[in-house]
């Protein structure tokens, strides 16, 4: 399958599980006490805030335009 043929909610799902492992590679085992350098964690944080209120986002139209998935 090819992204173009994604839905949006498969797409979004794609995203989310990339992120989940690269972080996981990052990271390590979850279960792991590991420290995390605080301005890594602010910015984390910084994203998480700007979501919650409502921060504008790119309308799935618009990436498939941007990437010629149309």
């Amino acid at each position: 399958m090819q992204v173009k043929e994604l839905t949006v909610e498969q797409l979004q799902t794609l995203i989310r599980n990339t992120v989940d492992e690269r972080l996981e590679q990052y990271f390590g085992d979850r279960d792991q006490e590991k420290e995390i350098k605080e301005s890594f964690m602010q910015s984390l944080l910084n994203i998480r805030e700007k979501r919650l209120e409502g921060r504008p986002t790119i309308p799935a139209s618009e990436v498939y335009k941007r990437y010629n998935l149309e």
